[in-house]
């Protein structure tokens, strides 16, 4: 029987691939104040300029390709059985061939009702505009968990922690929760690693094995020593 293998990801793997992280260094995503183009009061002030800002990215997670460390997690699907939770909106994973993938914070491809939170669409162009509705007649808005609102998927994701046999953290700081605190739910005695080009100083380091560089070469060389053992 195949191990459960478990891995966090987070923007360092998709960062690869050539998508921009929203976050600058001064704070504000894209230019805009993340209360602007990422809450539910930034979502009833301006409307246009929310719809835009999440056109924009998922434009440019059109445009950009899957990396190697995306391609290792889908190829471990052989030998483990792999549940990807990230916290990425992006669907690299998917493209890459994963198929068990948790999207904590939402995806980019698809809307959602703004009067039911069960509707929800898959969005077979970038471009969302106002009047696009949902079958009941409602705006559609972005598929994304906003700051402020409740994570969905966390109690699967939590499940997924409790299972796993293996837990890993790719690309990720570990200091955003709740995600950070997922590690938290695996048992003690099971192996965990974290690959980051600088590993985080968080205190929930010190129980994982670092692997130190980015995404692509330090999921090879975590799938090799797995291999090894």
């Amino acid at each position: 029987m195949k191990k459960k293998f478990v891995v966090l990801t987070g923007a360092g793997i998709s960062a690869e691939s050539g998508i921009r992280t929203f976050r600058d260094s001064n704070g504000l995503w894209e230019g805009h104040d993340v209360m602007e183009v990422a809450s539910p009061e930034g979502w009833h002030k301006n409307r246009d300029l929310v719809l835009d800002f999440y056109n924009q990215r998922r434009k440019q997670a059109r445009e950009v390709q899957p990396n190697r460390a995306h391609y290792i997690l889908a190829e471990m699907e052989e030998d483990y059985d792999m549940t990807i939770v990230t916290q990425n909106v992006d669907d690299l994973h998917e493209r890459a061939g994963s198929t068990r993938v948790i999207h904590l914070h939402g995806e980019l491809s698809k809307a959602q009702s703004t009067v039911d939170h069960r509707l929800v669409y898959d969005l077979e162009h970038w471009e969302m505009k106002i009047g696009d509705t949902c079958k009941k007649g409602s705006q559609l808005r972005p598929f994304i968990v906003w700051f402020g609102e409740m994570v969905p998927k966390m109690e699967e994701a939590i499940h997924a922690a409790q299972q796993a046999e293996i837990f890993a953290v790719v690309g990720t700081s570990l200091l955003v929760y709740p995600a950070a605190g997922l590690s938290e739910y695996t048992s003690r005695d099971i192996p965990k690693y974290i690959i980051d080009k600088q590993i985080p100083n968080s205190p929930l380091t010190k129980y994982f094995h670092a692997i130190e560089g980015n995404a692509s070469t330090g999921m090879q060389e975590l799938k090799d020593l797995l291999a090894s053992e």
